[in-house]
């Protein structure tokens, strides 16, 4: 035990509490609850031999620590939590998603409610399900519903009026809420189907459909029970698509764990009324805490923000917080969650499932990142670079006819995009047909010392010839940057001499770098390249649209800064502001009856 601690583990309290390691800068290395603070706390400094990997690696770098005491057990828990959430420390195991996946969304608060794709989960009243496994999963589930129930296919939270249905409507496919009476309570039996269908109750609403089929046909009405008719086959066929999971017909998620080194992955499996809907994975580098740990961590971050929670979830081990976590769950979801750990059966079987798919799913990302590992090498063999490129940055600029400057930045780590850490920068100083100053403002925006909070680059790449990389290089020794990391120029072939391959400059050398025998590294440049030439094309699109649409706006009389702006935040677009009435225009918040008819008659004569 470190000699400066002892007096302090011997006033702290027995009570439950969190606890908080630091190193010698001061900055949190480790949150953790206990029971009993005092014990937790010195088992930490005593029994070395005892140590697991996690604890003898933290134990070293810990030069003090703090301490907070909580009423009870189930206080410490929560307030763990939120200390993670606040500092992610580094031996805390942190739900780092790579993307949202997406849900469906369903607006139960609108009379006539819809589907949307959403990649957040809100609390905000509207039912979500899923996660899917990927955009197109989703949208091939959208496309399904909106064949088989006759939802609206809007997008706007109620329907607008029409003063004619769409075309959705023509075709069978929707009731036409927006311009035809319909009775909100058939509405809300189409939308209580759709519910059944995406918790995955299909076969419990192919007997509810077929019995509505067969009373609309006793009744001798022939279209309803037509209608019915095809919608039975659409989710019979629905049905033959689904594997069987369990006989039980229970909704549970599945939770599989696999580990090489220092890298975790966790795959769930999602199973509903007994079908298994769908997986999705986690990945967790640099982890040496035990399963036990890792399992916890993700089942309390995870079904924090989940769309749904399932009555049971399988484990393929015992957490340490077994009963808070399950007191924890059935708070979130208003009933009894139960966590189990199967030996044997059905259930055993679904846990075996979902460790093969954690393995092979670590299998394939580590195949990956020894791939982008191994690209990261070349590069740094071929460019002469002083590091191998963890972190590349990239630059672009583009104005529009010399007007409207603008610049973006992409980050690549690992070889991987980090759309994260993309930026953005409207020129403020330089002229926007200044190349080279707009280049000198957006380098010096990005580096001086109030953003060096974010990492640097190892790599700084810059989308031109010499005369940029000379102006960037100049940039980075006035910020005293210039040998902190490499930086290149890329830049296109001159067509009229001949050349059609791309060139890559370094400062202080004359001719580019020949890259004929590595072309994968030419294209691998060239893929950060463009993807940085889309990100600020879009950018200025984005202005221009943007000038384009106040410009339209702003010469008419009684129409300022703050009514454009709620005018386009309303209708979307100055389209369906030409199009909208001076009843819809009037209705805008902010908008009188003058203002509204000064709009309308502003596009009608244009």
């Amino acid at each position: 035990m470190k000699d400066e601690f002892k007096e302090r583990l011997r006033s702290l309290p027995a009570g439950p509490g969190v606890y908080l390691m630091k190193d010698a800068k001061g900055e949190i290395l480790y949150v953790g609850k206990a029971r009993n603070l005092k014990k937790r706390v010195a088992s930490y400094f005593s029994k070395p031999e005892h140590r697991d990997l996690k604890t003898a690696i933290l134990v070293k770098k810990v030069a003090d620590f703090d301490t907070i005491l909580t009423n009870s057990e189930k206080e410490a828990f929560l307030l763990e939590s939120n200390l993670i959430k606040r500092h992610r420390p580094h031996y805390n195991v942190i739900l780092r998603d790579d993307k949202r996946y997406p849900c469906l969304r369903l607006n139960i608060k609108s009379p006539y409610p819809n589907l949307t794709i959403a990649r957040q989960f809100k609390r905000d009243g509207a039912i979500y399900f899923g996660p899917f496994s990927s955009a197109g999963a989703v949208k091939e589930t959208l496309r399904l519903i909106h064949q088989t129930f006759r939802l609206r296919k809007c997008r706007t939270n109620t329907p607008k009026r029409r003063e004619r249905p769409c075309l959705n409507y023509q075709m069978g496919l929707c009731l036409g809420p927006c311009s035809r009476p319909v009775d909100p309570s058939q509405y809300a039996a189409i939308v209580n189907e759709v519910i059944l269908f995406l918790k995955g109750r299909t076969p419990h609403l192919i007997q509810q459909v077929k019995s509505q089929m067969e009373k609309s046909a006793f009744r001798q009405d022939f279209e309803s029970a037509a209608l019915y008719r095809d919608r039975l086959f659409a989710l019979k066929n629905t049905l033959e698509k689904q594997v069987v999971a369990t006989a039980d017909f229970k909704d549970r998620d599945v939770v599989g764990i696999a580990r090489q080194a220092k890298n975790v992955l966790i795959a769930v499996l999602f199973v509903r009324g007994g079908f298994l809907l769908g997986n999705r994975s986690y990945y967790f580098p640099e982890t040496v805490a035990q399963n036990s740990e890792v399992v916890s961590s993700f089942i309390r971050q995870y079904y924090e923000n989940a769309p749904s929670i399932p009555k049971e979830i399988l484990l393929p081990c015992a957490p340490a917080d077994r009963t808070l976590l399950e007191e924890w769950l059935g708070e979130l979801k208003g009933k009894k969650v139960y966590i189990l750990i199967p030996k044997r059966g059905e259930k055993a079987k679904l846990s075996q499932m979902a460790m093969q798919n954690a393995k092979k799913s670590l299998q394939e990302r580590i195949n990956t990142i020894l791939t982008e590992e191994g690209m990261l090498d070349r590069i740094q063999r071929r460019l002469a670079l002083g590091k191998r490129p963890q972190r590349i940055e990239c630059f672009d600029l583009s104005n529009m006819a010399g007007t409207e400057g603008v610049g973006a930045m992409v980050v690549f780590e690992r070889g991987k995009a980090v759309p994260g850490d993309y930026r953005k920068y409207r020129i403020k100083t330089a002229s926007a047909d200044d190349d080279y100053g707009m280049l000198k403002e957006v380098l010096k925006r990005r580096y001086k010392k109030t953003h060096l909070q974010s990492p640097l680059p190892n790599l700084l790449i810059v989308d031109g010839g010499k005369g940029q990389l000379n102006m960037a290089t100049t940039a980075l020794k006035n910020l005293g940057l210039y040998e902190s990391f490499d930086i290149i120029g890329i830049a296109k072939g001159e067509t009229l001499q001949g050349e059609t391959e791309d060139k890559v400059y370094k400062p202080g050398r004359k001719n580019p770098i020949g890259l004929k025998k590595a072309p994968e590294v030419l294209l691998f440049l060239q893929r950060i390249r463009d993807e940085a030439h889309r990100f600020v094309i879009a950018y200025q699109r984005k202005r221009r649209m943007m000038t384009y649409r106040h410009s339209a706006l702003e010469d008419i009389p009684e129409i300022g800064k703050r009514r454009q702006s709620r005018l386009l935040k309303h209708f979307g677009s100055l389209k369906r502001i030409r199009a909208a009435s001076v009843e819809d225009l009037s209705a805008v918040p902010g908008m009188t009856q003058k203002a509204a008819r000064n709009v309308y008659e502003a596009f009608i004569e244009t």
